[in-house]
């Protein structure tokens, strides 16, 4: 028998501790019903299942039988420290046992009147999910059978536990970013808006924002911005810069200064995290677009009777970069009356096939002055097709109509 192959026997156990538990719904009672089991079928008197937060290096109690008071506790195990770190670290089966000796690794055997305890990792295509321990009170030795169930077990819980995470995760990603992007857009005195945001297909949703706001004085923020990652970690990014932005726009009015301010605040509590963002402010009268870019792609503007063309603006260094300390610039751009201007993210002009400037040249031979909302049906029709895009995609398209505005 191959090393590592399941025995007969343990394959059954499984089976009667996880067999009647497919299709619960509900995680944390699937998970205390197939531990009860567990500690049946083994001979055990207590078993935890300790989640991996890899953002910490922590392992969490989530669920237990016969050690509830862990999960209540919110017990955090250090990776690498303790029995159940241990584990973790080396991702091999460990036995301990109170004879041994007083360790490091046999305190919770005192502490929670156990004789001796056996932890396997969970793991998941090479990933650590976590650990589960199973633990009993006198004195035994576990069988290769029962090292090999429990083992079994393990991997059955890894694969649980991840495919609920990943699906909480996209739920909360959505809601999340549901609720951060714009809804009905506010009507604007002298100016249409039309936007679009489709997720790509690498991930449920990712980083990639527009906003438009009223300012004060009649004026009107419009931004754009893609985060760099994707999933529920790339969206609560988003949203904290989303937010600060809007901040740091009441109370300055030049966007170079805003862009400035956010990336302060982004090196400062976003370790790691990098954003490209445009963000231009219209003044009350619709003719000026006074533009500041930080690392994202230059908008495109179409004014009556002249041929599309993308802003000449600097593109200065994305947010979360500390690399470029130069100040951050500034462009005013004229908007005559029926001009359009074209906000996007690269992963509507970008391809794996494609380079980001062939895709550029044919956005911007696509645009033209015309109906906001007709504009991105067109864009999106010709630039994404029938094909589901590999990246996020957000496009916004303001008009501007002329005449007085009421401040």
């Amino acid at each position: 028998m191959p090393p590592h192959a399941p025995e007969p026997e343990s394959r059954i156990l499984l089976g009667e501790i996880v067999g009647t538990a497919a299709g619960h719904a509900d995680l944390a009672d699937e998970l205390r019903k197939i531990l009860a089991r567990a500690c049946a079928a083994v001979g055990v008197d207590a078993a935890t299942v300790l989640r991996h937060d890899a953002r910490w290096r922590q392992l969490v109690a989530i669920s237990a039988a016969g050690l509830e008071d862990e999960v209540y506790q919110g017990v955090r195990v250090p990776v690498g420290q303790g029995f159940a770190g241990t584990v973790a670290l080396r991702r091999e089966p460990l036995v301990i046992d109170r004879d041994d000796g007083p360790t490091a690794l046999n305190a919770p055997l005192r502490e929670r009147g156990l004789h001796t305890m056996l932890g396997v990792p969970m793991l998941a295509g090479g990933e650590l999910i976590g650990v589960l321990h199973v633990g009993s009170v006198a004195h035994r030795q576990f069988t290769a059978t029962e090292v090999e169930t429990v083992r079994l077990l393990a991997d059955h819980l890894a694969s649980v536990i991840q495919s609920e995470v990943l699906f909480q995760n996209q739920v909360a990603t959505i809601a999340l970013q549901r609720s951060l992007l714009p809804g009905n857009l506010p009507d604007f005195d002298g100016l249409s808006v039309a936007t679009r945001y489709v997720p790509g297909t690498h991930a449920a949703l990712g980083g990639d924002w527009y906003d438009i706001f009223r300012l004060p004085g009649g004026r009107i923020g419009i931004v754009i911005g893609d985060v760099a990652g994707n999933g529920l970690e790339a969206a609560v990014i988003m949203g904290r810069l989303r937010s600060a932005l809007r901040a740091y726009a009441l109370d300055c009015d030049d966007p170079a200064e805003v862009l400035g301010k956010l990336d302060h605040k982004a090196n400062h509590f976003e370790h790691g995290a990098m954003a490209t963002v445009a963000y231009g402010v219209l003044d009350p009268a619709r003719e000026h677009l006074v533009l500041s870019l930080a690392g994202h792609l230059p908008p495109i503007l179409a004014s009556p009777g002249a041929p599309a063309a993308l802003v000449t603006a600097p593109a200065d260094h994305p947010i979360g970069l500390t690399i470029d300390p130069a100040p951050r610039r500034t462009t005013t751009v004229r908007l005559p009356p029926g001009t359009a201007v074209v906000f996007y993210t690269d992963g509507l002009v970008e391809r794996r096939d494609q380079l980001v400037d062939i895709g550029m040249r044919r956005l911007t031979e696509l645009v033209r002055a015309e109906d906001p909302d007709r504009a991105c049906a067109r864009i999106m029709a010709e630039m994404v097709g029938s094909l589901p895009p590999q990246d996020d995609v957000a496009l916004v398209v303001l008009e501007r109509h002329g005449g007085a505005t009421e401040v």
